[in-house]
């Protein structure tokens, strides 16, 4: 054997061993991991999906209250104002007096937990989350469920850990993690979604290694599967089936997302504005924060009865939206109440996500721009219908700044797998242009808000005092971003 031969020989048997050998090096998998990451899945998947279910009885409830019931006894305003009021009051008092972190979203606490920062206390999250959940979204605020239910399926996560005395440090953040993708993909029967949310809107706290990736993934079928057991296999939001649009159209979309890049910036501004203005009334002061909370609520039971489009997470209100019953006028009329009525439910505390208000806003002026561009060029055959799908990625993409999750999240909601193309250039576009304008993540901006927050009341700062922290915080922002 010539030696050309031998070395040959040499190379090809050892770099498949060593091959192997780093790979098995890296793949170290605990099964206990694994299989504690189905019990995470399918707990916060049951979770997930019987707090949706919960919120559906409560608000139905109190549409038969009204129409039987107390309506007898009390003029309707007057019942509509004391049904909505009362249920806020139960979110806004179970939060304030319990579990101080379960207001608003609870998505950038989870995010806060895994980079070490926030602690999770799940025998308060869980309880305090999924009733003052039912109470704050049963009264018709502007809220949704996905914040809720990552923040449950986080905090599900953490509860196995300590049931099952996991001591590893990276096994107890995997399974955090996978609480999380669990908890999203019940919110919206979108599994793909569910682990992408992890990988991309959490990429800075998330530990990538094979273990926590196929526990994620894990985690996220059987919380899907748990969800369609209890529910069924059908898309979260029924709409047509829309085929691709043509070629010299998708310019048009670039367009929608450019849009949406702007807004989202403004956006983002607008929820910490509103945080502040609430802050500023109740000065964390429970009976301020009750009274603040408890007539916003009962304003929601008005809007009601009157105009119910401004009320509610808005999922429900996307199937209508893309009829073509409104206008392009009343549709932008519309999105200005809505941007309002958000501000005013996620600004105040409450309970609850800005998920899917994000996504009925990001419908309602995708189809009106889409109405508006096919008056202007009817020779492109144009279905504002794909307009709206692809507003809803935008927005997303804008506010959140993770385009893949929100073209997944999407894609499952309405099951439109031939829209993928415009919303990718939409979804694109809208993040290009908010990073240009300079905005934060939301979850980011949240996160470091709070922690700000905490270090004032630590040093028992005044407001004048607090500059170098305000300071600290947008460094910290503008590194998450980078990274």
């Amino acid at each position: 054997m010539s030696t050309k031969e031998r070395f040959r020989t040499a190379l090809l048997a050892r770099v498949p061993k060593d091959s192997i050998n780093q790979f098995l090096s890296k793949d170290k998998t605990p099964v206990s991991v694994l299989i504690l990451s189905v019990i995470v899945g399918v707990l916060a998947g049951f979770v997930g999906t019987y707090f949706e279910l919960a919120v559906h009885f409560i608000s139905d409830t109190r549409t038969e209250w009204l129409k039987s019931e107390i309506s007898s006894h009390f003029p309707l305003w007057l019942a509509a104002f004391l049904i909505s009021a009362g249920l806020a009051f139960i979110g806004y008092y179970l939060v304030h007096r319990f579990a101080p972190e379960a207001a608003g979203s609870g998505i950038p606490e989870i995010e806060g937990a895994m980079d070490g920062m926030r602690p999770v206390r799940w025998w308060r999250v869980l309880p305090v989350k999924f009733f003052g959940g039912m109470g704050s979204l049963g009264s018709g605020m502007v809220l949704g469920r996905e914040g809720p239910t990552v923040q449950m399926g986080g905090a599900i996560g953490r509860m196995v850990s300590d049931i099952f005395r996991v001591k590893d440090d990276d096994a107890r953040h995997s399974l955090l993690a996978c609480g999380a993708a669990g908890g999203l993909t019940a919110a919206f029967n979108a599994p793909l979604a569910g682990i992408m949310f992890i990988i991309e809107e959490m990429r800075p706290q998330f530990r990538y290694s094979l273990i926590s990736i196929k526990a994620v993934i894990i985690a996220a079928i059987s919380s899907d599967i748990v969800f369609r057991i209890i529910k069924s296999q059908d898309a979260v939001i029924d709409m047509p089936q829309y085929q691709a649009p043509a070629i010299n159209s998708l310019w048009l979309f670039l367009v929608l997302g450019i849009f949406f890049g702007i807004f989202g910036v403004f956006f983002n501004k607008l929820v910490t504005i509103f945080q502040d203005i609430f802050a500023k009334i109740h000065k964390n002061n429970r009976k301020r924060y009750l009274i603040t909370g408890t007539l916003l609520g009962g304003f929601f039971g008005l809007t009601l009865l009157h105009v119910p489009e401004l009320t509610g997470g808005g999922i429900h209100l996307i199937p209508t939206l893309t009829t073509g019953a409104y206008s392009a006028n009343f549709l932008l009329l519309l999105f200005l109440g809505r941007i309002l009525t958000t501000m005013l439910c996620f600004g105040s505390g409450a309970p609850g996500g800005i998920f899917a208000p994000m996504l009925a806003l990001g419908t309602l002026f995708g189809y009106a721009f889409g109405a508006t561009a096919n008056s202007m060029f009817p020779h492109l055959g144009i279905d504002p219908g794909m307009f709206a799908i692809a507003g809803m990625g935008a927005l997303f993409a804008a506010t959140v700044r993770a385009p893949i999750t929100g073209i997944l999240l999407v894609i499952e909601m309405t099951n439109n797998y031939y829209l993928i193309l415009p919303l990718i250039i939409t979804g694109l576009g809208a993040v290009i242009f908010a990073q240009l304008l300079g905005g934060q993540p939301i979850y980011s901006q949240l996160l470091h808000r709070t922690l700000r927050k905490e270090k004032l009341q630590q040093q028992d700062l005044p407001p004048q005092d607090s500059s170098h922290l305000d300071q600290e915080a947008t460094e910290q922002e503008q590194a998450t971003t980078t990274k």
